[in-house]
């Protein structure tokens, strides 16, 4: 339902209606003040200096240290890759098997790995552009909001462990982002370094670790500073680790909220606060004095974040478990097989094929190591869609295909892109959808939805029809084709009703392939082609042109494996290797001197036989119809890009441009190339835009952005200015050279689709179980006045309205407006809502689109975590270790509503036992021998005295956690434990989970090794036993400049 305000200002013939009820999608209309978000100017030093104004956290990402001309500050972005680089490559070091160095480990990780780690950063930068985030203290640790934020903090952590443990990883990156951005603001924005702090604040994740009051707001925390260095302007007790009484504060920033007389600004030349008492700042963001009054300091709160970061996601690790934080970062991710299979009577033939062609590839990669593969199949027909069938078990994936049964029919549209949207919702980013199908789309409106989506997500959909288009029904009949499809119009079916189809392949960088049930097994050998590891594009072009056409792809020494697909029916085809030596492909015999020719029913598949030439390869093609050329290879290297846009508001940076660039109007292109080897030196000077007949439309020039202390043996990061965005379709084609001077180039296959429109969403909230959530946006109009249309949709059916709805939009105007969703009570914590907004102008194809990912939290999170206390200490270590033994029984409870889950032996040498009650003052060990990949689980009991013991487990280091759920009747009832060890191994950490995601760590000691924060020692004996408990709550804090 919309909503439109009484009197907008922005233009109308008509008199708006009246205000609705607020439900569904409401809209109201402005006008555009200020476009600074879309303006990009040249590459001069006045521009820079222009746009160095101050911001109010660590700068954002790596176009900061350019704006700000502080080379050397640490951003967020740059704090945030490190730090999941470093922490992944740990984990694929501890696992069996993985002995490769740093480098070559860095190179595999894969493309899917960077965009996730792409993903991450993101959303952290995103904190300091979007309206609704960049100026809310709470969000960054500013105005002394410290308990605010602590509060902010644990529900990121809350909701990352939810959506990981519900398999929404996407949902789990985005709120990772948030959690690492807050955090990192911490140290920059407070006054915990200048205490001299040198480890990380442990209270702001782990609510039981000791807090250091905050300044109330009486108290003044500055001194006046009258330079744009401010040295000592913090008052004594909030900087003077030897004061009794330490105070911690947060700079404020500019008048909201009013900072009050004698407190400490956030500094910066863009900061109005700076100027009222105490004058200055204590901001730590950059190495740049204009802003950061600390800019001194900048190194050390730097440290501190990426030290806190780094405990963070070493905390996830152990809190979700390896397998679950390497498939979060997509670590050697194999793409997905996605299967959309049309279920109805005539589909055997296509059913079968894809049976087949799925076997063939679970068996060819059942010996190939790294990450599980996702297997994914949608069936449908009309009106059923789904349900969605998805596994790792490969054998599990056979036996749905094997289920697949062809029956029924009807009229011939059925519901093919409600079957694609729920695929594109479910696969990973970076997968390929076949869809078998031989009916057009009887759910024509969600073609805009569909192809959000799978840009959103770089998805290409592929399909392979057993229709032809141009066959009217008594044409099928005269072939004698066995077919069920019934029209209820005695019209012949248009020969367009598959235009859909071609597009979204088209826009998405598939193909279309218009086949028949006897080609359809040899056909569907694309599966196979396109879902190999390490797959690149070296070319993917279209032709409608009757003459011959000619068009040309690169292969250098790291591309193996070249195959072209050719969707159509060719006239004449000419393949010339680059020693200008020519192979009429469709005048010879199959196999030539350099290549191999497959031909099928509207698809040629041409292979480039080994050994493959270097250099540049040329097609020549000539059909009286529409053709489609496609070419890839076996590569490690390739790269990601997205558009950016200089913001020189609070937070100077490039933000990123969500949905499709605006047309007409310069933009930034950033790239990230990855897989690079260590041992192979590769520059990359220019990308080409490429229109869809493969004409170059611009050269942009690139520049990396990567200084020598934060580039990545594996990646390249490069930025180039597009002036103007073109006004047509294009895809970007990478260009360099390796170390010998050879070209290299790499094709996106995905069309990016210039518009005059965009969409902004706002608001990004969370979903509660029974009650409704608002999600604000706003449309931006580039163009002249005009109407407009708006679709909203959910894969979870929360919306009120869906649309579409129409609203006019002033000239260079904007229309904000808002969602209403309702969850439902019974709705799953961690699950996933997939939001797609799509507007397009109703006289134009200017088309956009903005996809959110909302998560559903529990309505009052248990945010307290477990505990663990000393209950008895025993031991009697001697000068020599290896003759004595000291142990510790623990009391571990949930003082939280969730209960105890699990708990591990993280570190030590010793047993770590579990009983129902007590144990005994002494007990004899048992002697037990944990297997290398299975923990062994002993059930004895034990007399002493009047009391019963009986002990359920038996732990060592390097077994996996242990389920406990089950062990304690309530969560108020504690379970008890008892570490036992030689002397020789002085320290041990346990490792203690709730079920709401809640860790707790609790570090054994001896005597020997007493620690600062000793919480509870007993004493027997000459033997001396600490232990110290330490909660985490989320992670650990980052820092970003």
């Amino acid at each position: 339902m919309l909503d439109y305000p009484q009197h907008p200002p922005t233009p109308s013939p008509t008199p708006p209606p009246a205000p609705q009820p607020n439900k569904g999608i409401v809209l109201q209309g402005r006008t555009i003040m200020e476009r600074s978000g879309m303006q990009v100017h040249k590459f001069t030093p006045a521009y820079l200096l222009l746009l160095a104004l101050p911001c109010t956290c660590f700068l954002p990402n790596f176009w900061s240290r350019v704006l700000t001309l502080s080379w050397d500050s640490h951003t967020h972005q740059y704090i945030t890759e490190q730090a999941i680089l470093n922490v992944t490559l740990e984990s694929l070091n501890g696992i069996k098997g993985h002995d490769r160095n740093r480098s070559e480990e860095e190179t595999r990780l894969g493309r899917g790995f960077w965009r996730a780690v792409g993903e991450v950063v993101k959303s952290n930068a995103a904190m300091d552009f979007l309206s609704t985030t960049r100026s809310d203290p709470i969000y960054h640790f500013d105005s002394e909001r410290i308990d605010g934020a602590k509060v902010m903090l644990r529900q990121f952590w809350t909701q990352t462990v939810l959506s990981v443990r519900a398999k929404e990883y996407q949902s789990a990156r985005h709120s990772l982002g948030q959690l690492f951005h807050s955090l990192q603001d911490f140290y920059s924005h407070s006054n915990w370094v200048e205490m001299g702090q040198r480890s990380i604040y442990l209270h702001l994740l782990s609510p039981e670790e000791p807090a250091v009051p905050v300044a109330n707001e009486g108290t003044p925390t500055c001194m006046e500073c009258f330079s744009i260095t401010c040295r000592n302007n913090l008052l004594p007790q909030l900087m003077n680790p030897q004061e009794e009484s330490l105070l911690l504060t947060t700079g404020y920033f500019n008048t909201f909220p009013p900072k009050p007389a004698g407190k400490c600004s956030h500094g910066g030349i863009l900061d109005s606060s700076r100027h009222s008492m105490a004058k200055g700042g204590i901001n730590k963001d950059s190495t740049s004095p204009l802003f950061s009054p600390h800019h001194y300091l900048h190194a050390k709160a730097a440290a501190l974040a990426t030290e806190a970061t780094l405990t963070v996601l070493r905390d996830l690790r152990d809190t979700i478990g390896h397998k679950a934080f390497l498939r979060l970062f997509s670590v050697r991710q194999v793409p997905a097989l996605v299967f959309v299979m049309d279920t109805t009577g005539s589909m055997f033939e296509e059913i079968t094929a894809a049976r087949l062609r799925a076997h063939s590839i679970i068996q060819s990669r059942a010996k190939s190591s790294g990450q599980a593969r996702t297997f994914l199949l949608v069936p449908f027909h009309d009106p059923e869609v789904g349900p969605v069938y998805e596994t790792e078990d490969p054998n599990q994936f056979m036996e749905h295909m094997e289920d697949l049964m062809a029956l029924g029919g009807g009229d011939e549209p059925e519901m093919c892109l409600s079957a694609i949207q729920l695929a594109l919702t479910h696969s990973p980013p970076l997968s390929e959808v076949f869809v078998f199908t031989d009916a057009s789309p009887k759910d024509a409106y969600l073609f805009d939805a569909v192809k959000a989506l799978a840009l959103e997500k770089q998805t290409k959909v592929t399909f392979l029809l057993t229709e032809d288009p141009n066959y009217t029904r008594d044409s099928r009949a005269i072939r004698g084709k066995r077919r069920r499809r019934r029209t209820r119009s005695r019209e012949a079916p248009s020969p367009n009703r598959f235009s859909l189809y071609s597009s979204l392949s088209f826009v998405s960088g598939g193909l279309t392939i218009f086949t028949t049930n006897s080609d359809i097994h040899r056909v569907s050998s694309i599966v196979e082609d396109n879902t190999a590891a390490e797959k690149v594009t070296l070319l993917h072009v279209e032709s409608d042109q009757e003459l011959m056409s000619l068009h040309s792809f690169r292969v250098d020494d790291s591309v193996k494996n070249v195959t072209l697909h050719v969707c159509g029916t060719m006239t004449e085809c000419i393949l010339t290797n680059p020693s200008d030596q020519n192979q009429s492909l469709l005048n010879e015999t199959l196999r030539g001197p350099f290549a191999e020719l497959q031909h099928f029913q509207g698809l040629y598949r041409i292979s480039l036989l080994p050994p493959i030439q270097p250099g540049q390869w040329k097609l020549q093609a000539k059909s009286d119809g529409h053709l489609t050329f496609n070419a890839i290879g076996d590569s490690s290297v390739d790269f990601l890009y997205y558009f950016a846009t200089v913001t020189n508001e609070t937070h100077p940076g490039l933000a990123r441009v969500e949905g499709s660039p605006v047309a007409g109007v310069p933009a930034f292109l950033v790239l990230a190339v990855t897989g690079l080897d260590s041992e192979e030196e590769a520059s990359f000077s220019y990308a080409t835009l490429l229109g869809a007949e493969g004409q170059s439309l611009q050269r942009v020039m690139l520049n990396s952005s990567s200084s020598s202390s934060s580039s990545f043996h594996s990646t390249q990061a490069l930025v180039g200015s597009v002036d103007p965005v073109p006004r047509v379709p294009f895809c970007v084609r990478l260009t360099g050279q390796d170390s010998r001077g050879n070209k290299l180039e790499r094709v996106s296959a995905e069309m990016v689709q210039p518009t005059y429109v965009q969409i902004e969403v706002l608001t990004i909230p969370r979903l509660v179980p029974g009650h409704s959530t608002t999600v604000t946006f706003k449309i931006l109009n580039h163009g002249p006045a005009r109407l407009f249309s708006l679709t909203a949709d959910d894969d979870c059916r929360y919306l009120h309205t869906r649309g579409p709805h129409r609203f006019l939009v002033g000239a260079q105007g904007s229309f904000p407006g808002q969602v209403d969703l309702h969850t439902p009570a019974t709705a799953q914590a961690g699950a996933s809502v997939t939001l797609t907004f799509t507007v397009h102008a109703l006289d134009s194809p200017d088309t956009n689109y903005a996809v959110v990912y909302l998560t559903v939290v529990p309505p009052d999170p248990d945010t307290s975590p477990p505990s663990c206390s000393a209950a008895r200490v025993q031991g009697s270590c001697s000068s020599v270790c290896g003759e004595s033994s000291w142990s510790v029984s623990l009391a571990v409870s949930d003082i939280g509503r969730a209960g105890l889950a699990a708990l591990q032996l993280q570190k030590g040498e010793g047993d770590l036992t579990v009983f129902h009650s007590p144990p005994p003052m002494e007990e004899t060990p048992v002697k037990t021998q944990s297997g290398p990949d299975q923990q062994q689980v002993h059930r004895e009991e034990t007399t002493n005295g009047n009391h019963h013991h009986q002990h359920k487990a038996r732990l060592k280091y390097g077994d996996p956690p242990l389920n406990i759920s089950e062990w304690v009747p309530s969560s108020s009832q504690p379970l008890w434990v008892r570490y036992t060890s030689s002397c020789c191994s002085a320290k041990a950490e346990m490792l203690v989970w709730d079920t709401a995601g809640n860790m707790k760590r609790c570090h054994l000691k001896s005597g020997e090794q007493r620690h600062l924060r000793d919480r509870s020692t007993e004493t027997s004996g000459v033997g001396q036993i600490t232990i110290t408990a330490v909660f985490i709550f989320c992670c650990s804090t980052v820092l970003l400049i």
